[in-house]
């Protein structure tokens, strides 16, 4: 089913880059305003200014915006500054890191060329929605630029690990390079160039499914694009660099793959004590208030019970930085609402995330999704201290409002695989593999006249 191809990375030259943690970037749209500035300061030749982030105006998105990322990008390989691989490799990139629970794990993923497919395919799958606003950006930078300069984070089911295992067995001893980010975390890549070993790890992907993690944006991107071209050019043959994208491709069994939970603060436009709030949980929620102890303390409580219980029932916590109150919300299943079990399929329906978004957001406190964009009434955190300081900072710049943190359980790749498979999706930001893939250890350049295969 999946077709993937070796290719000739771009890549910055060592010679010239002394340090790839000044030029590296994490993904386009974690970083804001601030961060981008700090990026920038690093070195002037950071990824920043050519994966351009995504704060920006619609009436700053002009043409010269993404001119100005082309011209870059062509004098950084007129200086030497970024090279061209010579010779077709598919590339290991593995990631040293240290797990919030305290555990050191390394994830083993490759990157690689893959063909493009529509999603009703079901050969490249997504599990969440995509935004046609980000999307428009995208494929401005990308049709100008002719570069993909991040992978599209994708897994694939491999329980007998024979990918990775040809791969490392015909790895090069020295990596091509190396960076760490900024939680501690190391990426190393190599190319493994081996024609045998390349066909080998060629014919065990066509008979699997790929499902995308983390870049479903960046993957419409590339539809668009090769759209794009076909409306300019008549067609795109199969073989065109057109008709391929750069993907990061980790197997599901890994035991270096991490998905953290992503909680959610929502921003109640009305003034609500913690039992008015709980009140209105009672109907579909069975409510357990854990007390004594600090806030940090209450969190980690609760944290500490879910960890416990997850995935036997569909739970998370709730905390009322107004009356510094935290309570434990376990869904009573036999009180599910008619209209909700219509629309929900059983596979959605064990989701925690869905019964938050679907249910306790939109139906009992009245904040669909599209509110909560339009008015800024969500934002997301990994992790949990961060939400609760938010959480209470919000109190007295928001004091019209109520401020409710609600604390996730992590979804589980099974998850991810059978909303996948059932042609489905997720609430926004239901996953978060961590760590982040970097932007700027390999890229794509887009050559209209060469083949891939």
């Amino acid at each position: 089913m999946a077709l993937i191809a070796s290719f000739c990375g771009l890549r910055y030259n060592p010679e010239k880059i002394d340090r790839m943690e000044e030029v590296v970037t994490p993904p386009y749209d974690v970083i804001d305003d601030k961060a981008q500035a700090a990026l920038l300061a690093k070195n002037p030749y950071n990824m920043i200014q050519l994966d351009l982030s995504k704060n920006v105006k619609p009436e700053e998105a002009s043409a010269d915006r993404y001119m100005q990322s082309k011209q870059l990008l062509e004098k950084w390989q007129e200086e030497g500054v970024l090279l061209r691989d010579d010779t077709p490799a598919i590339y290991l990139y593995h990631t040293e890191y240290l797990h919030p629970s305290g555990r050191r794990l390394t994830r083993k993923g490759l990157v690689t060329l893959v063909g493009l497919a529509e999603f009703a395919e079901g050969i490249v799958k997504p599990h969440e929605k995509t935004f046609a606003g980000v999307i428009t950006d995208r494929v401005k930078l990308l049709d100008t630029c002719q570069t993909q300069f991040s992978q599209i984070f994708s897994l694939y089911s491999d329980p007998q690990n024979e990918v990775m295992a040809l791969l490392e067995a015909a790895c090069p001893q020295e990596p091509l390079c190396s960076a760490t980010d900024d939680d501690g975390g190391r990426h190393v890549l190599w190319a493994v160039t081996e024609p045998a070993v390349l066909e080998r790890v060629r014919k065990l992907f066509v008979d699997k499914a790929l499902y995308i993690a983390d870049g479903h944006h960046r993957y419409t991107t590339a539809l668009q694009l090769r759209q794009l071209m076909r409306e300019r050019e008549g067609q795109v043959a199969e073989d065109s660099p057109y008709n391929h994208v750069m993907m990061y491709l980790c197997g599901m069994e890994d035991p270096g793959l991490s998905v953290l939970p992503t909680h959610r603060l929502a921003l109640v436009p009305e003034e609500l004590s913690a039992d008015q709030l709980v009140e209105k949980l009672r109907s579909n929620f069975l409510v357990d208030e854990v007390a004594g102890g600090s806030r940090e303390a209450l969190v980690g409580e609760v944290l500490a019970r879910m960890n416990e219980e997850g995935g036997q029932e569909t739970l998370f916590g709730f905390y009322h930085p107004g009356e510094d109150r935290c309570f434990m919300l376990t869904l009573r299943k036999s009180a599910l609402p008619t209209e909700f079990v219509a629309a929900h399929p059983d596979v959605l329906r064990d989701l925690d995330v869905v019964v938050l978004s679907d249910l306790l957001l939109e139906r009992v406190l009245g904040l669909d999704y599209h509110r909560c964009e339009e008015e800024g009434l969500i934002d997301y955190f990994s992790d949990a201290d961060d939400g609760l300081d938010a959480a209470v900072k919000m109190v007295t710049a928001r004091p019209e409002t109520t401020p409710a943190l609600f604390l996730m359980n992590p979804t589980l790749v099974s998850q991810v695989k059978a909303v996948a498979d059932s042609d489905l999706v997720m609430p926004h930001k239901s996953t978060f593999f961590y760590p982040k893939i970097l932007t700027g250890l390999l890229m794509n350049k887009i050559v209209a006249g060469e083949r891939v295969g």
